[in-house]
Formats: structure tokens, C-alpha cells, sequence
């Protein structure tokens, strides 16, 4: 059965989705965020989502407001039996929900309840978890409240950066909306309820929130580091200089310990930190003047002190 559907997103996160709606089904319109000024020229740039609808002539909706009357007349102009959102980053009023002869369903970057919000893979790296996943879940107006549709779970390893894991979880985001349809179409998709008492909120990280906190242990600072990673970017600052740490790894336990933040050892293998408890060993950088680096590619052409509190 191939639906009719409105699809909704904007980053990149939201493309193989898109893309298998495009294979599989009709996609009338697509909606996303407003274009944006970009680099130093702040040119006006598309969402990603933008750029692949419009290849496909596929019409492209740019609302100000999910809320306003202008939108909501604009969207019941187009065939729909299914919404489909994902990373679209607005919450949707009720009479919008209503217009889809068979609701809306999400595509969910995160497992549920425990990580609703913005931006539940930077937090669940952050925090140390050692599972993750995507789900499909029908949307009520609420912020990630609706019913559970499907699941996909998967391990994470201490090294995996908050952007690999969003490139792989679209790739099975996209696979478990295919799975999703299917059911639909045949009957056979059950929902479950959330257990409202398990719910955790995942807010957007703010790049504030990623300025390292020494007195953390070295664990914590990778996974800040990791849950961070390209985007905003772990910082701290040497001699009032911005370092943006890009890789990190924690060391065994040593007999070298000192304050947190104490650069204990500088090395062409890298930067070794302490921290409110273990060592961290830097292994990629960037500062604001210059470009992504490794440790020894940056010691060539700088001093490293050791002994020298990051702060």
C-alpha cells in the first residue's frame, strides 16, 4: 500500500527517512525550517531536508509557525494519509495532527520514555549509557509523549561520537519507518503506551554545556567530549586560549596524578590531563586559529607547558 504523506524534518538526520518515503510511497509536500545564514558571508543556505525535496519536485513548505491559521489552511491542501516527522524540531498543535487520516508518526533519534527531548543521543552519550536506539512513535501534542510503535536497539562502545551515532541511527531510523508502513498497511502495528514514571528529559546542548569540567573524573570528560562531538565541541581553555578537544581517550591508572586540569605529560601520542579522578589523554584538537589536528601535527608548530592548569 503506498500512503500519501506529509513529511516533516530538517537536518541530515531526517534524509534516509525522506529518501525511503520517496522509494515507497507519495510524498505530497515536504515541511521544514526556514532557510538560514551560513559562513562568513552569512548566505542564506536550505535545511538538507529542503535540498533533496526540491531535486524530486516535491512542493516545500517554510511556515514561521506550526501554530499559525495560514499553515494549517496550507497543509490541507495536499493528499494525506500519514504525516511522517523526524528531527523536525517543532511541536505540533492538535488540529494539525488531526489532518492525517492515520496520525503522525516519529521517527525518534533515542529509546523512550528515558531520553524525550532535542537532543537525546548528545545526552545519552554524555551520561555514560551503554545502549541506545531509535523509535517509531506516534505523535500526540505533547513533547515525545505518544504511543511506541517499533524499536531498534543497539550497543555503545566507549569511542563512538555523538555525529557517528546520528549517522547510523538515521540509516535504521529510516529502515524501522519502512517496517513501521508495512504494519500499518497490513494491520498488524501494535502501540504501547510510555511509562510516564520513567520519563527523562533531553534538552538541547547549549555550547556552554560543553566547557569540560576538570573536577569531573576522566570517564565523564571523554563522554562530554564524545557526547559532543562535532557539534558544539568539548572546549576548554589553555593560557586564556579556547582548545576545542575533537578526541580523546581515558588512560589506565597511574602513579602521575595532580589538580584537575594539570597537564601531567605532553607527548607526540598526545596531551595527558588529570581530572577530578584518572587521566585523560588528548588526542585531537582545534583552537580558533586553526584547523582540526593531531596532537604531534600541533606540537610541531606550538608549546605545550607541562604542569599548566586547563581551565
Amino acid at each position: 500500500m503506498r500512503f500519501n504523506v506529509i513529511f516533516m524534518g530538517t537536518p541530515d538526520f531526517a534524509l534516509p527517512s525522506l529518501e525511503m518515503l520517496i522509494r515507497e510511497h507519495n510524498v505530497t509536500a515536504v515541511v521544514t525550517k526556514k532557510d538560514t545564514p551560513k559562513g562568513r558571508g552569512n548566505k542564506m543556505t536550505p535545511p538538507p531536508v529542503k535540498v533533496l525535496a526540491s531535486a524530486h519536485g516535491i512542493p516545500v513548505l517554510q511556515p514561521q509557525s506550526a501554530k499559525s491559521d495560514e499553515f494549517y489552511d496550507e497543509m490541507r491542501q495536499y493528499p494525506c494519509d500519514i504525516v511522517v516527522t523526524a528531527a523536525y524540531g517543532k511541536i505540533l498543535p492538535q488540529r494539525v495532527l488531526d489532518i492525517p487520516k492515520y496520525g503522525t508518526i516519529n521517527v525518534h533519534a533515542g529509546l523512550l520514555p528515558e531520553y524525550r527531548g532535542a537532543a537525546p543521543l548528545w545526552h545519552c552519550i554524555i551520561n555514560g549509557e551503554k545502549e541506545t536506539g531509535v523509535t517509531t512513535m506516534l505523535t500526540d501534542a505533547g513533547m515525545d509523549t505518544g504511543d511506541i510503535l517499533l524499536e531498534y536497539r543497539c550497543d555503545l562502545d566507549d569511542s563512538v561520537t555523538v555525529g557517528e551515532l546520528t549517522d547510523k541511527l538515521a540509516v535504521e531510523g529510516a529502515e524501522l519507518l519502512k517496517i513501521t508502513l508495512e504494519k500499518l498497511a497490513d494491520g498488524t502495528l501494535e502501540r504501547r503506551k510510555q511509562d510516564d514514571s520513567r520519563a527523562g528529559y533531553a534538552p538541547m546542548i547549549k555550547k556552554e554545556d560543553a566547557h569540560i569540567d576538570w573536577t569531573k573524573n576522566a570517564k565523564q570528560v571523554h563522554d562530554l567530549i564524545r557526547g559532543t562531538e562535532p557539534s558544539p565541541g568539548s572546549f576548554t581553555f589553555y593560557n586564556g586560549e579556547r582548545f576545542k578537544i575533537r578526541k580523546s581517550e581515558v588512560l589506565a591508572r597511574s602513579e602521575h596524578f595532580g589538580a584537575p586540569g594539570e597537564i601531567i605529560r605532553v607527548s607526540k601520542d598526545g596531551i595527558d590531563v588529570a581530572a577530578g579522578e584518572g587521566l585523560l589523554r588528548i588526542l585531537e584538537l582545534q583552537t580558533d586559529s586553526s584547523k582540526r589536528m593531531n596532537v604531534a601535527s600541533y606540537l610541531n608548530g606550538h608549546k605545550i607547558a607541562e604542569n599548566t592548569i586547563l581551565c
